[in-house]
């Protein structure tokens, strides 16, 4: 279970580039929650759609690196180069995610960053 918790995740991380909020939202779990760092979390399918909409609005193109994965059961860890073109600028934020898996779904995601990095390179 562990190898296929950490190629479903694999897989949700190359799913970002095709920037297709259903097809993001499937992998969380009905009641799966997003915390998305500073932000509040949000759960559930219903939610998790407009919050995923919301910012990827702007977005052009997302590529995330995977710099390293590891797992212990049904926690999944992913420390990630987030490459996105947001408007006209790039955006590299490094990221660490953390996840909770069920079922093989995400039950809970909980992603750390740097959110000056972020809105540094939109100001720039």
């Amino acid at each position: 279970m562990v190898a296929n918790n950490e190629q479903i995740i694999r897989d949700f991380i190359a799913a970002w580039s095709r920037l297709d909020v259903e097809e993001l939202v499937q992998y969380f779990c009905e009641d799966g929650t997003y915390h998305n760092m500073p932000t509040k979390p949000v759960t559930g399918h219903e939610a998790l759609r407009p919050f995923i909409s919301a910012f990827l609005k702007d977005w052009r193109s997302t590529e995330w690196d995977v710099l390293n994965l590891m797992s212990n059961g049904n926690i999944v860890f992913a420390e990630r180069l987030d490459r996105t073109v947001v408007g006209s600028r790039p955006v590299n934020l490094p990221c660490c995610g953390v996840f909770e898996m069920q079922n093989g779904r995400i039950k809970v995601w909980r992603d750390y960053f740097d959110i000056g990095t972020y809105v540094s390179a939109l100001r720039d």
